[in-house]
């Protein structure tokens, strides 16, 4: 029986190296380019009302982010569901919605147009947004953002039913202050996906899409690689240009690996101070560089010194996205 122990003993030991090994030669295209991420969970939003046909809808008590659950007592899921049901009303229905934790009950005429009745208002699915992309691999297309999952308003994980990829643009900048986190104004530019979501997690987002990789490959960095010292990182904060700005890593957390701070960092590139200074909502996910390593993304900001943030460890990225 001791014998059969340290063979198995052994036994576990290859196998680790073996996937220590696989890991540390891991070639990883680093982003920092931005993009829009629509992440469905079967909700309906009204994330606006139409000019011309919204006013019905606005005098029936429907309010920007309510969430449409039935029409006339049906559930709804999606944009098609909303119009089969339109369709087949004899005119006035009965929306229920969701406002906050109070759900409401409201009667609602629609408009009247040549392609069949209509809500009159702009409907989201899910959570939209725009973040950063962390690591693209050309070889399979597929990539890591934002270093954190995409929550619902009150916090939670979002459980997605699927997800689409969007090309994107950095409009403007808010810059963060001490007790006002600044934030990347970012549009969708493009009408059509690029690409689709397939998993949202605590410690990022995993996609697979055509990205224009705007970088050389290095390899991926493992937890004990990363240390106190200068790095850099790279972000899109104008347009579509994607620039590498210094940073020191102040602290290594190696055992916590859940929260997406593994790092305590300090942006010190004047550029980028000048720009957003430090680091600002939109900017999560932006690849963290190391002795030509890539060993993680930026994930938080502290509200009360914008230019100091976390990182979580690339290798817990990789893992979730496995």
């Amino acid at each position: 029986m001791k014998k059969l122990k340290n063979y198995m003993f052994l036994t576990i030991v290859c196998a680790i190296l073996s996937v220590q090994t696989a890991f540390a030669t891991r070639l990883l295209v680093p982003g920092g380019q931005v993009i829009g991420l629509e992440v469905q969970d079967g909700t309906l939003s009204v994330a606006g009302f139409d000019e011309q046909m919204g006013q019905n809808a606005k005098n029936c008590g429907l309010q920007l982010g309510d969430r449409i659950l039935r029409i006339d007592g049906k559930a709804v899921s999606s944009p098609g569901d909303v119009q089969s049901l339109l369709h087949i009303s004899d005119g006035q229905v009965e929306l229920s919605v969701l406002r906050g934790k109070e759900e409401k009950t409201l009667t609602f005429q629609p408009s009247i147009t040549s392609e069949g009745p209509k809500l009159g208002v702009y409907l989201r699915q899910g959570v939209t947004g725009v973040g950063t992309v962390t690591w693209y691999d050309p070889a399979t297309q597929q990539f890591g953002a934002l270093g954190h999952g995409v929550n619902t308003p009150d916090g939670k994980l979002v459980k997605m039913t699927r997800g689409n990829v969007y090309t994107a643009s950095v409009l403007s900048v808010k810059q963060g202050r001490s007790g006002a986190p600044g934030q990347l104004m970012s549009t969708v530019t493009g009408a059509s996906p690029i690409g689709t979501v397939f998993k949202n997690t605590v410690q990022g987002v995993f996609g697979s899409a055509t990205l224009s990789p705007g970088a050389e490959a290095l390899p991926a960095g493992g937890k004990g690689v990363a240390h106190t010292g200068k790095a850099t990182i790279r972000s899109t904060v104008n347009g579509t240009q994607t620039a590498e700005y210094e940073i020191e890593i102040l602290k290594i957390y190696k055992n916590a690996d859940e929260n997406g701070r593994n790092m305590l960092l300090k942006v010190t590139d004047p550029t980028l101070l000048d720009a957003t200074g430090g680091i600002v909502q939109g900017m999560s996910g932006s690849p963290i560089i190391q002795d030509g390593k890539l060993i993680g993304a930026v994930t938080h900001v502290l509200v009360n010194d914008p230019t100091t943030g976390y990182g979580i460890f690339i290798e817990n990225m990789l893992d979730a996205a496995a």
